[in-house]
């Protein structure tokens, strides 16, 4: 019966972690926003000494992210069992530490254990873990009784290799952009159609309550007790409660303002408009600067470039000045634009509202490329 148990724990603990280690991997910048979310939550309630973090999140959530994938390798072929289970305790306790954190007092949620692919509740992501506790406290208690699956060289062989991997891939997504997007910002998406519901969607189940006020003593009435009612009974409130909730827009909270403050939103889905998304001017690279300013200048009359960030309008200016990008700017919410694309700045190509192209600043396009876009939409 143990052989059996065995066999599930590690299959079970290693696939689950190389399946949420690769989701993250995929997407690191994800990652970063994650744990810079946790590290403002934890710099609130525990202490400013987080903050000190923040500046690093990306280098932290990158190698978190590779130990995950290398743990679950690890388990699968019994290497080092006694350090592997060690590590997948003390990991798996943090990250239920986590999880139970945000679960308690709704502070981060949505974990980001499976990235923008599953999105998981905190109490989900909390019984998860707790179910993950079990099969690796299981694999601790007999992690002396373990024999590796491979000769000591071929398993440290292994090991290198899948953490030089996972490095390299990781990199490679953060310099350019991930494999696979799971955001509903992807190409091919329509940005109109994500922030609303189709007719067969489900709605929220409302119960109305009524409070009436009797003899100086307040009572709470539902609809079908209403009837109860009569002139000895005086109507103080009502109380809409949600009992389940329906369905929601992918996206809730896209919107552009002006400098001025008008609403600029709807006029970002008219026509071919380049994108140059830069949440962060302080932090933007100037790398590839040039080529976006020339970009802006052969895609005149064809499509109209805008500059969307959540910088300050002086910010905006001296980079605008600096680089010599004529386009418009406009402000929209910091979080909205990183998930819009996972580059600072970065550029994506929107004709009529769906996503055509998205570019990191590594890898800026030609005006032909974009022309030949927009001419196939």
């Amino acid at each position: 019966m143990r052989k059996y148990i065995d066999w599930f724990s590690r299959i079970f603990v290693g696939g689950l972690f190389i399946f949420s280690g690769l989701i993250k991997l995929n997407d690191p910048v994800g990652t970063e926003i994650k744990m810079e979310e946790y590290f403002e939550v934890f710099s609130s309630d525990f202490g400013s000494f987080f903050q000190v973090f923040i500046p690093y999140a990306l280098h932290i959530g990158l190698m978190l992210v590779v130990l995950e994938i290398v743990l679950g390798v690890a388990v699968l072929i019994n290497y080092r069992m006694r350090l592997t289970t060690t590590v997948l305790l003390v990991l798996i306790l943090f990250f239920t530490f986590l999880t139970g954190y945000s679960a308690i007092l709704n502070k981060v949620t949505d974990c980001g254990c499976f990235g923008d692919a599953i999105k998981l509740t905190p109490w989900q992501s909390f019984y998860k873990d707790l179910i993950l506790i079990v099969f690796i406290l299981h694999l601790f208690w007999y992690r002396k009784s373990y024999d590796p699956m491979l000769r000591t060289r071929e398993g440290h062989a292994v090991i290198l290799g899948v953490t030089l991997i996972s490095f390299f891939i990781g990199i490679y997504a953060i310099r350019h952009l991930p494999f696979i997007d799971f955001r509903a910002y992807k190409i091919g998406n329509n940005i109109p159609e994500q922030m609303t519901l189709p007719p067969d969607a489900k709605r929220d189940s409302v119960v109305m309550t009524f409070i009436y006020e009797q003899a100086g003593v307040r009572k709470e009435l539902t609809m079908e007790q209403l009837g109860q009612v009569d002139s000895t009974y005086t109507f103080v409130d009502r109380i809409d409660k949600i009992v389940r909730e329906g369905d929601r827009p992918k996206i809730i909270d896209y919107r552009v303002e002006s400098p001025e403050g008008e609403d600029y939103t709807q006029q970002t889905f008219q026509g071919a408009k380049l994108l140059i998304v830069m949440y962060n001017v302080q932090h933007a690279s100037g790398k590839h600067a040039g080529r976006i300013s020339k970009l802006i200048r052969d895609m005149e009359g064809t499509a109209e470039s805008v500059i969307l960030t959540s910088s300050s309008p002086v910010d905006v200016e001296a980079f605008r000045h600096e680089h010599q990008w004529a386009a418009p700017y406009y402000f929209a919410d910091a979080t909205v634009l990183k998930t819009i694309i996972r580059s600072n700045p970065g550029l994506t190509l929107w004709v009529n509202g769906t996503v055509k192209g998205m570019w990191h600043y590594n890898d800026v396009p030609t005006a032909d490329e974009l022309k030949k876009l927009i001419a196939g939409s």
